[in-house]
C-alpha cells in the first residue's frame, strides 16, 4: 500500500454498488494525485453510520489539497488521528522504537500508529479503525505475521459492549526509511520488532477501553485454570461482556456472584466448587463460595481507574487476558441519540 485514505462519519455499508464505486473512485482520484500508476495500492477505509450513501464528491474534492498538504510532521499526524474519531472523545496514539542489528551495526527502528474506537467494540479482530507506520525495512510476509502476532493480544482482546462492526482493519506500513538491516527472518531481530510493535497495539487497544462510551473505569479479566487457552478465553469473554458483570463495575459493587454466573454460561465445563475469584485484589469467593471480605474496602477499591478481576476455574493450565470497561447510563445516552 502506497497511502490510506480514511473518512468518519459514515460507514459505507450496505450501500450496495453505489459504495463500492465511491471506494473505486477515491482510490482513482489518490492514486492520480500521487502519480501512483496503481489505484490497486491505494486503501480505503470509512467509519460511522450504516446504511447511508456516502457523499464521495466531498472526498473526491478534497483529495488534492490533502495531497499537496501532506507533510511528516507531528502536527499533520495529530490531524490524522482527531480527524478519524466518531464518539471518541480523544484522539489515540502510540509509539515505540527498538534497535536492530548486529554488534556494533545496531540502528534505531521507530514505529507510530493511531486508531479510533469507543464503542460497537467487540473482540472480532476488534470493531476499529487502527493505523500504524514504521521506519523498518521487513518482507511484507514477515510484517504481516508480526501484526497479527501483535493484534493476538491487544486488539483481538478487548471489548467496550459486545457489538461487532462491519468495518474492522488493522493497517501497517514499512518503508525501511530507517538504514536499518532488513528483518530476513524470525530470529533476535524480528523478536525485537514484533515486541515494539506489540506494545504499540497493546497501548493502543487500552485507549481504546479507556474511552469506551460513558465507561469510567478499565477492567482487566485474567482467567487461570481453565482446560485450555480457548476456553479460558470463552470464559473471559463472556464475563467481559456481561450486562450485569459490567453495571456492577459501574457502581463498584462486588457482586462476585454475577461473575461466576458469567463463566457458568460460557459452554466451558468446570466444577463450580473449585472457582476462587479476586476482585481489586480481593479474595471474594473461595472454592465457589463466599470468602468473608469487607464491602467497604472492596467497594472503595473498585472505584479505581484500572480494576483487575482474576479468575480461576481450576479446571487445567489454560489461560486468557481480556480488557473491557464498565457500563454507565451514559453508554445508553449515547448511542440513543447516535443519529438524531
Amino acid at each position: 500500500m502506497r497511502a490510506i485514505v480514511v473518512n468518519s462519519g459514515n460507514a459505507n455499508c450496505c450501500t450496495g454498488s453505489n459504495g463500492l464505486a465511491a471506494s473505486e473512485a477515491t482510490t482513482a482520484r489518490v492514486a492520480r494525485e500521487l502519480g501512483e500508476p496503481a489505484a490497486s495500492n491505494i486503501l480505503v477505509c470509512s467509519t460511522g453510520v450504516i446504511g447511508v450513501p456516502l457523499r464521495v464528491e466531498k472526498i473526491l474534492k478534497a483529495v488534492p489539497d490533502l495531497v499537496r498538504a501532506r507533510t511528516a510532521t507531528a502536527e499533520a499526524f495529530a490531524q490524522f488521528t482527531r480527524a478519524i474519531m466518531t464518539t471518541d472523545t480523544r484522539p489515540k496514539w502510540a509509539a515505540a522504537t527498538c534497535r536492530i542489528g548486529g554488534p556494533g551495526q545496531k540502528k534505531a527502528v521507530r514505529m507510530i500508529g493511531c486508531c479510533k474506537g469507543a464503542g460497537m467494540i467487540e473482540p472480532n479482530m476488534a470493531t476499529m479503525l487502527a493505523f500504524l507506520a514504521t521506519d523498518a525495512a521487513i518482507s511484507p510476509a514477515l510484517l504481516d505475521r508480526a501484526l497479527r502476532g501483535a493484534v493476538a493480544g491487544s486488539f483481538n482482546a478487548i471489548t467496550v459492549d459486545g457489538d461487532t462492526s462491519t468495518n474492522d482493519t488493522v493497517a501497517i506500513l514499512a518503508n525501511g526509511a530507517s538504514g536499518a538491516r532488513e528483518i530476513a527472518g524470525e530470529g533476535a531481530d524480528f523478536k525485537k520488532f514484533s515486541a515494539a510493535l506489540e506494545k504499540v497495539c497493546r497501548a493502543l487497544a487500552l485507549k481504546i477501553v479507556e474511552d469506551g462510551e460513558g465507561a469510567q473505569r478499565v477492567i482487566e479479566i485474567e482467567v487461570r485454570g481453565a482446560p485450555s487457552d480457548g476456553a479460558a478465553d470463552q470464559v473471559a469473554r463472556t464475563i467481559a461482556n456481561s450486562p450485569l458483570v459490567k453495571t456492577a463495575l459501574a457502581g463498584a459493587d462486588p457482586n462476585w456472584g454475577r461473575i461466576l454466573a458469567a463463566a457458568g454460561r460460557a459452554g466451558v465445563a468446570f466444577e463450580f466448587e473449585r472457582v476462587d475469584i479476586t476482585l481489586a485484589g480481593i479474595l471474594v469467593c473461595r472454592r465457589g463460595g463466599e470468602h468473608l471480605f469487607s464491602e467497604r474496602v472492596a467497594h472503595r477499591k473498585m472505584l479505581a481507574k484500572y480494576v483487575p478481576i482474576v479468575v480461576d476455574l481450576r479446571a487445567g493450565r489454560g489461560h486468557a487476558r481480556m480488557w473491557t470497561c464498565d457500563f454507565t447510563g451514559e453508554y445508553v445516552k449515547i448511542n440513543a441519540s447516535y443519529r438524531t
